[in-house]
C-alpha cells in the first residue's frame, strides 16, 4: 500500500478550490489540483518511483515569521532525497519553522535568513546523524536536494543546492509566447563549472571528480555536489566503522566534500511573471524547461502538476519503447528503473499581490510527503 509509504499532511485551506483540501491518491501519485495561497493559485503533484517515497515537498501560505505582524507570503519547498527517504522527511519538518525563525530574528525575509535557515536545517540532521551512528550508522549516507521559494512583498527568492530547479514563465507579449527562465543554479558534476568549482575547492585531491560509466560523480559516488546530509562525505569522523565498508572513502579527508550552502537568488516580479514550476530533478531528465513552461502555458491551471507529470513519463515510456499505459502498470521499486520520484508544485502569481506586503486571507500548509521526522 503506497499510503502507508507516505501521506499528506494538510493545516487549514484557504481555498474550496480543486476538491478534497488534503488531495487525493490516485495510484502511486498524490495531487492537489488546484488550490489558493497568498499570492495567487497552485497546482500539486507527487508521483512514487522508489519503493519509499525519497522525494519530499510543501506549500506554506500565510505568515512567514513567528512575529505577529511580520512578513506574510508563500513558502515552497521541494527535498529530492537520496540512499534513504529519512534527510528529505527532515527537511520538510525542519525546514520551514527554522527559516520563520530566522525571519522574526531578521524582522523580514533576506537572503541572509533563508541561508541560515538551510544551513541550521543542515545542523540538526547532522546531530542527529551523530546521536544515531552507532545504532544506525547507515543515516550517515542518507542525503537530500533541497529547493526552496519564497515570494513575499513582490519579491521571489530562490535558494538549491542540489539539482531540483524553479523555472519562471514570464510572457512575451510581443511574440505572444512564454519564456522560460531558470531561476535556480544548480550543482551536480555533470555541469563543466561544477567540476571546476570542486577541482578548484579541492586542488590536492586528482579523484574529486570521476567519469564513471560515462556519468560524472564527486569522488566516484555521487552526482551532486552540494545537498543537506550525506555526513559520510562531510565529516570524517562518519567515514569509517560502523559505517559499512563499501560506502567509506579509501583515504581520509580533513575538509568537507560536499556543501550544504546554497544558490540564492532575488527576483522581483513584475506583471509579465505568470507562473513558477518547482521540481525534483525526476521532471527535468525528461522535459525541457520551454517544454515544460509551454504545457503550463497552453493547459488549465487545475490539474497542471499533473499535467506536467503525465507529460514526463509519456517520454520516459517512449525512451523505454513502451506505452505509457504499460508503463503505469509497473509498481513501485521496479517503476524507479523507468522514471525517479518526481514532484511538481506551479505556483501562479497574481499581479495585484505582488506589491501587497501581506496576505491574510490565504493561510495553508499543504505536505505531498511524509509529514513526521526521524525521531529526535
Amino acid at each position: 500500500m503506497v499510503m502507508l509509504c507516505w501521506r499528506p499532511s494538510v493545516k487549514r485551506d484557504g481555498s474550496r478550490r480543486g476538491g478534497d483540501p488534503n488531495g487525493r491518491f490516485k495510484g502511486l501519485m498524490w495531487y492537489k489540483d488546484l488550490g489558493v495561497h497568498a499570492n495567487g493559485e497552485f497546482s500539486m503533484a507527487v508521483i512514487q518511483a522508489n519503493n519509499l517515497m525519497e522525494d519530499q515537498s510543501q506549500l506554506e501560505s500565510g505568515p512567514l515569521s513567528s512575529v505577529k505582524l511580520g512578513p506574510q507570503g508563500t513558502f515552497v519547498g521541494v527535498y529530492d532525497g537520496h540512499g534513504g527517504p529519512e534527510t528529505s522527511r527532515f527537511i520538510n519538518n525542519a525546514m520551514f519553522s527554522n527559516l520563520k525563525k530566522f525571519a522574526s530574528e531578521h524582522q523580514e525575509i533576506s537572503a541572509d535568513a533563508i541561508r541560515k535557515s538551510f544551513l541550521k536545517t543542515e545542523e540538526e540532521f547532522l546531530s542527529l546523524v551523530k546521536r544515531q551512528w552507532q545504532e544506525k550508522p547507515q543515516i550517515a549516507t542518507v542525503g537530500s536536494c533541497c529547493l526552496a521559494g519564497i515570494i513575499c512583498s513582490g519579491l521571489l527568492y530562490t535558494a538549491n543546492v542540489g539539482d531540483s530547479r524553479a523555472v519562471l514563465g514570464r510572457v512575451d507579449k510581443a511574440a505572444k509566447s512564454v519564456a522560460a527562465i531558470q531561476l535556480s543554479t544548480e550543482h551536480n558534476a555533470s555541469i563543466e563549472s561544477v567540476r571546476d568549482e570542486l577541482r578548484s575547492l579541492h586542488p590536492q585531491d586528482s579523484q574529486i571528480v570521476v567519469l564513471k560509466h560515462n556519468v560524472w560523480r564527486v569522488k566516484g559516488i555521487i552526482q551532486v555536489s552540494r545537498s543537506i546530509g550525506d555526513a559520510y562525505l562531510k565529516k570524517s569522523e562518519f567515514n569509517q566503522a560502523p559505517l559499512l565498508a563499501r560506502f567509506r572513502l579509501p583515504e581520509p579527508f580533513s575538509e568537507p566534500i560536499l556543501s550544504a550552502e546554497p544558490s540564492i537568488s532575488v527576483h522581483k516580479l513584475s506583471s509579465k511573471d505568470q507562473f513558477v514550476i518547482f521540481a525534483s530533478d525526476g521532471l527535468w531528465d525528461h522535459l525541457s524547461n520551454q517544454e515544460a513552461v509551454d504545457i503550463v502555458h497552453s493547459h488549465p491551471r487545475n490539474g497542471i502538476a499533473r499535467e506536467l507529470i503525465k507529460a514526463a513519463l509519456h517520454i520516459a515510456a517512449k525512451k523505454r519503447e513502451m506505452r505509457y499505459s504499460d508503463l503505469k502498470k509497473i509498481d513501485r521499486g521496479v517503476r524507479r528503473h523507468f522514471h525517479d520520484d518526481i514532484t511538481v508544485v506551479v505556483v501562479f502569481i497574481d499581479p495585484y499581490s505582488m506589491n501587497r506586503s501581506s496576505s491574510r486571507s490565504s493561510i495553508l500548509s499543504i505536505r505531498g510527503g511524509t509529514p513526521s521526522s526521524p525521531k529526535m
